[in-house]
């Protein structure tokens, strides 16, 4: 019905002059129907997310990473949102897990954070069956590899401890990328919360650092892979030199025998003891650590350039490893060894552990490119930044780059001569680091806001779910990134919690 025939039926006679008053009641009647309508629609406040819905939220998402995406305990990188295809650094099956990090380790130690933050029984079990999963993953060497499986199949190829004759060949424990340190670590910590009660837990976590001690070299230094321990008579103990040559191309040796800086590995090392030292008052762990220090100090290259290589052979000469890491210093691992130097005077009180860091900052500070980060890489003696073509060809340009590594990094030389500076002026009492395991913190408006936003983010089935890609796929498609699960895990475990 046109506006015109609804008013004459409504307020005849509204066109002539005499209507008008009565068109204006109409109109005002219908102001007065609007309002009413649009007050009667407004959205009601939503109501707000309280602790009891962080718990019931908490254990949903708990349940539903454990039972669904994870595989009695292991975990990988990333899995499709449909749970029908899963990687690590590779492609990995249904019945794998991965030890680097964010795998296995680093979300059985979120679970663990989380009970310890929150209370739910749930998440300490769901780190117990990780750290299980690990215990039947560890080598007869006593660490373990990039990846392991808990299915039959997958199982054959290597020397999985708890396979008794029927283990495979491979037993090569691996500290590239914190694998086995985060893998020993939480161990170490399920067993602390555990009491010590748990003689599977236990023992793995004895058997591993009685081995992992044994791979270390005379000068203090550890292999990026070991199965056995060194021959100590094959490993002088020498000061770090410059060679009088080295290869401008890839000379493709074999290089995880290498004393391995690289990744910050005996950094993870020197960290993985100072807490078995802690939790098990074992003081040949507390000594290797600093053995570890004594080396970091033999490395230290001289003048001119005062850094650390990423690797070292046997001469105590910086070396290759991978054909895009050359024989040369690094404005990368470097910066860890520092921050491990003053650990380890804080752990020691010794002074000779940060003597070397006044020339590392100045010389440093020296190289710093235009853009205020360093080199992932400087030229022997020369110290002119180093750098690879896509085709891995070493060049002074970074016009041409790959992407898949850092050949520049940020600078924390400010941090770093601060916690230096800082360590100087502390008395002994002050110095030594305090151990502290999470705990609840206080309720704020800040956090509540963050765990509704975390819960308002999951699906129906308690996943966090985002765009990505996987090595499988060439297109971008939903993924489960458990980076984001670690990370929204602790958020909802500290509202849970929140005291």
């Amino acid at each position: 019905m046109l506006h015109s025939e609804r008013l004459s039926q409504t307020c005849p006679g509204y066109d002539q002059k005499p209507g008008r008053q009565c068109y204006t009641r109409y109109i005002r009647s219908l102001i007065v129907v609007a309002y009413v309508l649009l007050t009667s629609i407004q959205p009601t406040k939503a109501q707000p997310f309280t602790q009891a819905d962080g718990r019931t939220t908490l254990a949903k998402v708990v349940n539903f990473y454990r039972t669904q995406v994870g595989y009695e305990g292991a975990y990988l990188w990333r899995y499709a949102a449909d749970l029908t295809a899963q990687e690590g650094e590779g492609m990995a099956t249904r019945t794998s897990g991965w030890t680097q990090p964010p795998g296995t380790p680093t979300v059985g130690e979120a679970y663990l954070n989380a009970w310890r933050l929150s209370g739910d029984s749930g998440c300490l079990d769901a780190a117990i069956e990780a750290a299980r999963a690990l215990v039947r993953a560890q080598l007869v060497s006593g660490g373990w590899s990039s990846h392991f499986d808990l299915g039959t199949p997958g199982r054959k190829k290597y020397a999985y401890r708890t396979d008794g004759e029927q283990r495979g060949k491979n037993n090569l424990s691996t500290f590239d990328d914190n694998k086995s340190q985060s893998a020993l670590t939480l161990l170490m910590h399920v067993d602390e919360a555990l009491e010590f009660r748990d003689q599977p837990i236990h023992e793995a976590v004895s058997y591993a650092l009685e081995n992992m001690l044994k791979s270390q070299y005379p000068n203090g230094a550890w292999p990026q892979q070991y199965s056995e321990p060194p021959v100590h008579s094959d490993y002088p103990v020498l000061s770090a030199s410059y060679p009088e040559s080295w290869p401008r191309t890839y000379p493709k040796i074999k290089y995880i025998g290498h004393y391995t800086l690289n990744d910050n590995n005996m950094s993870h090392i020197v960290d993985m003891l100072f807490e078995a030292h802690r939790i098990y008052v074992r003081e040949d762990c507390f000594q290797s650590a600093v053995k570890t220090g004594e080396f970091f100090l033999s490395a230290q290259m001289p003048e001119p350039q005062p850094g650390w290589a990423q690797q070292y052979d046997l001469h105590m000469h910086p070396v290759w490893a991978r054909k895009f890491e050359p024989a040369a210093i690094t404005g990368g691992e470097s910066q860890s060894v520092m921050k491990s130097l003053v650990t380890l005077f804080r752990f020691t009180g010794d002074r000779k552990f940060i003597a070397a860091l006044p020339t590392a900052l100045a010389y440093y500070r020296r190289s710093l490119l235009a853009d205020g980060r360093l080199a992932r890489f400087y030229e022997l003696k020369t110290n002119r930044p180093l750098y690879f073509t896509t085709k891995y060809e070493l060049t002074y340009s970074d016009s041409d780059m790959p992407t898949h590594y850092g050949f520049k990094v940020s600078s924390k030389l400010d941090r770093l001569e601060q916690d230096y500076r800082r360590a100087l002026s502390q008395d002994a009492a002050q110095l030594k680091p305090r151990h502290r395991h999470v705990t609840p913190v206080k309720r704020s408006d800040g956090l509540q806001n963050r765990a509704n936003t975390a819960g308002q983010a999951l699906d129906a089935r308690g996943a966090w779910i985002e765009t990505g890609r996987m090595r499988h796929q060439n297109d971008s498609l939903e993924v489960i990134e458990m980076r984001t699960f670690v990370s929204n895990l602790e958020i909802l475990a500290q509202f849970a919690g929140a005291q």
